[in-house]
């Protein structure tokens, strides 16, 4: 953070990593709990899952609009919305939760009452992600502007770590499992002072616009952003480009790589805190299973981790290749998982598929995009969003109907789907298309 201080100091820069770390961080705790209380409320595993669906929907639908106000109504002030979102959400839910674990709700009523509270993170949530991005670019100097754009965006990759990890040590004696949620409501009010005592809110020295960050997960991929200032600046006179379309045969392979791989990684978790809780016949136990869950999502997120920020920048495979490898990594981490039957086996199995799905996404996105010229970023980038967030409105509450139903099928689906995808992957991501050079 020192090193950006000609543009922004490094106190400031601390703020916005801790708006970004925060929103994913408490996202991914809630995720790793959840299974757990749902256990502990004898409430159906479906409809634990669908209070995820609700939320990440409303995420796919708000996140652009707010992408575009922060640049009418300010950075800072989407910022601050998309704090108290998350932090009102945390402890409406915490508050909700906690009381039907005391009994002063029945069960139903308090996952309804979860679901509408949920709602706040869904749609405000998503405001800060995009102003924090745009705050970046528009007050550094382009040579510094990847730099601090990485650092910005990689907090919510470090986040999906923190989340799961820390979630336990927050299940405390009077508030049980809604513990976690209470707290990290209580980390997004500090966060929030420091956003509006440190962080002035004074005129962009650049035109920039933040990129739309994707629904945050444990063991998704991080957060990316790139601005270019120059792409804000178009010419007014200059005639409008031809949309692109989702049948364009350029990007129409990519479109279905992406949903393939998409549906697999989203239904691996909402399906795995369940299969944790009955392959460690942890029902009975719900708040041994919250922290059984913790590890193994954990693990997940640093093999993520590991792949995106380790083993691509150290081979630099083509899109291509990224997508293909990471297919089969992920069917071989799923095959594993489905069939493990302690924790070992389980966190072997998650971390595998995992790694594979951190290479498989990034490979997606980058073939998309190298597949069409500059002009067409801004719509190609749209669609991917779209892609990668319709996967967990409702693939993760298929993955449980089909687990409950018997798990190898749900796993057996999950590792068909990354199966497919590298059968059909080899022919249809063709070794002639010279967009594919590098993800």
């Amino acid at each position: 953070m020192a090193t950006l201080s000609r543009s922004i100091p490094a106190d400031r820069m601390a703020v916005l990593f801790a708006v970004m770390l925060v929103a994913a961080a408490g996202n991914t705790a809630m995720q790793s709990i959840l299974p757990a209380i749902g256990a502990k409320l004898h409430i159906p595993d479906v409809w634990v899952s669908l209070a995820f669906s609700w939320s990440a929907l409303l995420w796919v639908m708000t996140a652009p609009y707010w992408a575009r106000q922060s640049d009418q109504r300010g950075r800072k002030a989407l910022m601050a919305l998309g704090v108290v979102g998350f932090m009102l959400s945390m402890a409406f839910c915490g508050l909700a939760l906690w009381a039907g674990l005391a009994g002063y709700l029945a069960a139903g009523t308090t996952f309804i009452i979860f679901a509408l509270f949920r709602s706040l993170y869904g749609g405000l949530g998503s405001a800060a992600p995009p102003a924090v991005q745009a705050y970046v670019a528009s007050r550094t100097d382009p040579e510094e502007r990847t730099q601090a754009l990485s650092l910005v965006s990689s907090s919510f990759g470090l986040g999906t770590v923190i989340g799961p990890a820390i979630a336990p040590l927050f299940i405390l004696p009077f508030v049980g499992l809604s513990g976690p949620l209470l707290v990290f409501a209580l980390i997004g009010l500090i966060v929030l002072i420091m956003l509006r005592w440190r962080l002035p809110n004074d005129v962009p020295r650049f035109a920039a616009r933040g990129a739309i960050a994707a629904y945050p997960t444990a063991a998704g991929s991080p957060a990316s952003a790139s601005n270019d200032s120059d792409d804000d600046m178009v010419d007014s006179d200059a005639p409008a480009p031809t949309p692109l379309r989702w049948t364009d045969k350029r990007v129409r392979a990519w479109m279905l790589a992406g949903l393939y791989g998409g549906q697999a990684q989203a239904m691996m978790l909402g399906v795995i805190g369940f299969l944790i809780l009955d392959r460690l016949e942890l029902r009975p136990r719900p708040d041994e299973g919250a922290a059984m869950t913790g590890i193994v999502l954990m693990a997940g997120a640093f093999a993520t981790l590991l792949s995106q920020w380790g083993l691509i920048p150290l081979l630099k495979p083509s899109a291509r290749t990224a997508v293909l490898i990471g297919a089969a990594l992920g069917a071989s981490g799923l095959i594993i998982t489905g069939v493990a039957q302690d924790l070992h086996g389980i966190v072997i199995g998650f971390a595998l598929a995992s790694l594979g799905f951190g290479l498989f996404r990034p490979g997606f996105t980058a073939g998309a995009s190298l597949s069409v010229p500059r002009r067409d970023q801004g719509s190609v980038a749209g669609m991917t969003a779209s892609i990668n967030g319709s996967a967990y409105i409702v693939s993760p509450a298929i993955g449980v109907l089909l687990y409950n139903w018997h798990p190898m099928v749900a796993y057996g689906l999950m590792a068909g789907f990354c199966g497919w995808l590298v059968l059909w992957g080899w022919s249809a991501l063709r070794l002639d298309q010279p967009e594919t050079k590098s993800p």
